[in-house]
């Protein structure tokens, strides 16, 4: 055995031993091609990292399989090839670390997937919080006797932990990398099902890989290969083609003879493709103008704000036998297509006119256009609109509660309901006769599909759960879909008489699942992917407990809390407290933007609640969004927070940060000047100015047309100063992180930059964080991670007295 192999226990660092150090080699027979003597170095090795980073027992190269063994039971002295060694290194705070190897001539070191080139004779490593996966890929070591790896934490009192095991603390890159179903469709016979998927790793970066197969629904195997970037899947009414996308032309797949042929050269721009009946195809195809060369841009209203403003979307027919195709929308206008009947020769179309004359300053015109005399009839025109779909004897409706003279509204005439808590209507045909489905029902109605029996399954918002429910058209009732899911994000629905349902969703705790279920009344359901199993299975994650409470109005408050795995009540715990307080609720996804259950992983207890306004909590609760701009939100967020204080006594008060984004980043702003019991807080493309929001914001007249319903910074100046954060700067007296995409359209950046100026001016303590090219959220997977690492940095500086992490991303000048 190596004696003479050691890691020095160097200052700072955990006496360990090579038991500890995972080996295997040799890994490719003598006379394989070295990469380190290639050009194609870096992809061999990328390709090669990913192989040794599975939690596997051993790899298969060359056809042989070849075992990890533990660094101490090697006895050669020399091995032929390449090598390699894994480990595990832990940390319970950002913790700078160095590590030597010496002995080793040509070495590639990754810390989590990530190359990391030498500095100097060692290797710096930025420890975060939690666990990190050390791979290192040697080759013809001459003496092993002489290998050495000296590990030092360059932090006084840090500890840095040495493991043969696999990681088992929830990181970053699970979260964002791990293999989802991003589209499910299933066949109208329900034997056939599109299945796509989309992951990332470290050689893609943030390039998405995809995955897209035809699956067999009755033993879940894949029947055939689509291309990876197919989109726009529609299958025939008699089951027999598939038409989908890829780059930029359209395919037609035979279902019996698994034959594909190109249907077109180039499509490009096209959507929403379907079948009109089994020979036909439609599909809306959007035209964009020529790029402008002109030295100005003469606005034609206020949407011309928008990029998109002056394309033209219409709808086409394309005959599958001669190719031929032919435009049926409208010529002088853009459409939007909401659906068709064949047999009546009809297509429901909507599109927006221009109208300021009252919120939300813009008018949709709903239309029906017969294909059999090229005749148009106008259904309505509305304030409020969200879809619509045919019915067999009229139409089925989405809007607000104000849709067709406020026919949904429920809350009492002084009051203004909230648009945004989307209700179920029945239209007649002609849109003379509208009548309320969802009068009773406290959910907000999203995406629904129309069953062949005129009942509908619908998506719906419920409380901060997303759930899926079936109206029952001839008893007029909603009746639950069993899931045993928090959050449905999309599903997909057979045309039989009795449909198969297949559907996709996360739990607050629980990764992603995908379910079958052949009956809609059934509790019990096929589980067809299981992420947890797949990419969770040996991970801690945190426990979640829900909190409740009544505000100062006598309404119950809804919220959760995510503790800690390794918490220990015997200690005291620093807490972040999220919301959103706009219109929409925080739902329960297992991940997203802002990851909860990473959070409490890296030692935070973390409370988020659902405060006054939200949707899904019935209109009375919503309505109180309307001209209110975060009156009712913010008592109740401060209400909120002091009695979860009260509760978890493990919690350290003086240790509490807040954060918000967009919305939620105006309430961040506007608790600063109301409140100092938050030690720390961090506002995302939040609102400083609501008047230059609303005037600036591409979409802020039009949210501001429900938000400020008939409030104008003429009419209701109180409004528009006494609740802009920045009118009150000089109250502010917490520690304030500003973070904004230098692109957003949504929240300019210059409402970042106002507060900023206005704290610094005041001398407070403020910060102000740009990512550049980024829009209104942070999509990009090397931002993402750097977002989520500044925020978590950022609290640490404030929170645990650990500004290392901060001072690492962002050195001192």
């Amino acid at each position: 055995m190596l004696g003479a192999y050691f890691i020095s226990p160097l200052a700072n660092a955990e006496s360990i031993d090579t038991s500890k150090i995972n080996y295997l080699g040799p890994i490719a027979p003598q006379n394989a091609l070295k990469p380190f003597e290639t050009n194609r170095k870096n992809a061999i090795l990328n390709n090669l990292k990913q192989s040794l980073a599975a939690e596997q027992a051993s790899v298969s190269l060359f056809g042989n399989t070849v075992k990890w063994q533990s660094l101490n039971k090697l006895n050669a002295l020399t091995e032929p090839g390449l090598q390699a060694l894994k480990f595990t290194l832990g940390t319970t705070r950002f913790t700078p670390a160095t590590l030597k190897l010496e002995g080793v001539k040509e070495a590639s070191f990754y810390l989590n997937g990530e190359l990391v080139s030498k500095s100097g004779d060692a290797y710096k490593l930025p420890l975060t919080t939690g666990q990190h996966q050390v791979i290192i890929i040697t080759e013809s070591v001459e003496d092993w006797g002489k290998v050495a790896l000296d590990l030092t934490s360059d932090l006084e009192g840090a500890k840095i932990s040495v493991s043969k095991e696999a990681p088992n603390t929830l990181s970053a890159k699970q979260l964002f990398d791990s293999k989802t179903v991003s589209n499910l469709s299933i066949s109208p016979n329900a034997k056939l099902l599109i299945w796509q998927t989309r992951s990332y790793n470290d050689k893609n970066s943030n390039k998405a890989l995809k995955e897209t197969y035809i699956k067999s629904v009755k033993d879940n195997e894949i029947v055939f290969s689509l291309p990876a970037n197919a989109s726009n899947f529609a299958w025939s009414d008699d089951n027999t083609h598939l038409v989908y996308k890829s780059s930029k032309v359209l395919y037609k797949l035979n279902l019996k003879t698994l034959t594909t042929s190109a249907l077109s050269e180039d499509l490009s721009g096209i959507s929403n493709v379907d079948f009109y009946d089994n020979n036909t195809l439609i599909f809306t195809w959007v035209k964009r103008p020529e790029k402008s060369t002109s030295l100005t841009k003469y606005y034609q209203g206020l949407e011309d704000r928008w990029s998109y403003a002056r394309n033209k979307t219409s709808v086409y027919l394309y005959d599958l036998n001669s190719g031929l195709m032919r435009q049926v929308s409208p010529a002088e206008f853009s459409v939007s297509l909401q659906d068709f009947d064949n047999e009546r020769g009809t297509l429901l179309l909507s599109r927006s006119i221009s109208d300021y004359a009252a919120p939300p300053h813009m008018l949709t015109e709903l239309l029906e256009y017969n294909l059999k005399d090229n005749s148009q009839t106008t259904i309505g025109k509305y304030r409020t609109f969200n879809s619509a779909q045919y019915s067999s004897d009229g139409l089925y409706i989405t809007a607000g509660p104000e849709f067709g003279e406020k026919a949904g509204k429920t809350v009492a005439d002084s009051q203004l309901s909230n648009n945004y808590d989307t209700q179920l209507y029945s239209v007649s045909y002609d849109g003379k006769i509208i009548t309320p489905l969802s009068k009773t029902f406290n959910p907000s109605i999203g995406q629904f599909s129309v069953l062949k029996n005129d009942d509908v399954i619908l998506n719906v918002g419920e409380e901060d759960r997303r759930q899926l429910y079936v109206f029952d058209e001839s008893k007029k009732r909603f009746n639950k879909v069993k899931t045993n899911l928090d959050v449905i994000e999309r599903f997909s629905v057979s045309n039989e008489k009795s449909p198969t349902l297949v559907f996709a969703g996360t739990g607050a705790q629980l990764p992603q699942q995908v379910q079958l279920k052949t009956k809609l009344s059934n509790a019990k359901s096929k589980t067809l992917f299981n992420s947890k199993k797949a990419f969770y299975a040996n991970t801690q994650l945190p426990s979640l407990e829900e909190f409740n409470f009544t505000n100062d109005q006598g309404t119950e408050i809804k919220g959760r809390v995510y503790l800690p795995s390794n918490l220990d009540k015997e200690k005291k715990y620093p807490a972040l407290v999220y919301y959103y307080g706009g219109t929409s609720p925080v739902n329960r996804a297992f991940t997203g933007r802002y990851p909860f259950n990473l959070w409490a992983e890296n030692g935070y207890v973390v409370y988020v609640l659902q405060p006054t306004g939200a949707t899904g909590f019935g209109q009375d609760f919503s309505a109180k969004h309307v001209n209110a701009w975060g009156e009712y939100t913010a008592n109740d967020i401060i209400k909120g927070t002091n009695a979860f204080l009260n509760k978890y006594s493990f919690v350290d008060k003086t240790k509490v940060g807040n954060l918000g984004a967009s919305y939620g980043g105006f309430m961040t702003m506007l608790l600063a000047t109301k409140t100092d019991m938050f030690s720390a807080s961090i506002s995302h493309a939040g609102i400083s100015n609501i008047t230059s929001y609303w005037g600036q914001g591409w979409w802020g007249y039009l949210y501001s047309g429900e938000a400020s319903k008939n409030s104008f910074p003429w009419n209701n100046a109180k409004l528009y100063s006494e609740h802009s954060p920045v009118f009150n700067a000089d109250k502010v007296k917490t520690p304030l992180l500003l973070i904004h995409g230098d692109a957003d359209t949504n929240v300019p950046v210059g409402e970042s930059h106002t507060m900023y100026t206005a704290l610094k001016l005041l001398g407070q303590d403020v910060e102000l964080v740009e990512y550049k090219g980024a829009d209104h959220q942070i999509f990009a997977r090397d931002k993402r991670f750097h977002w989520w690492n500044t925020m978590l940095a950022y609290f640490d500086k404030h929170l645990k007295d650990q500004p290392q992490w901060w001072h690492d991303l962002y050195p001192n000048k």
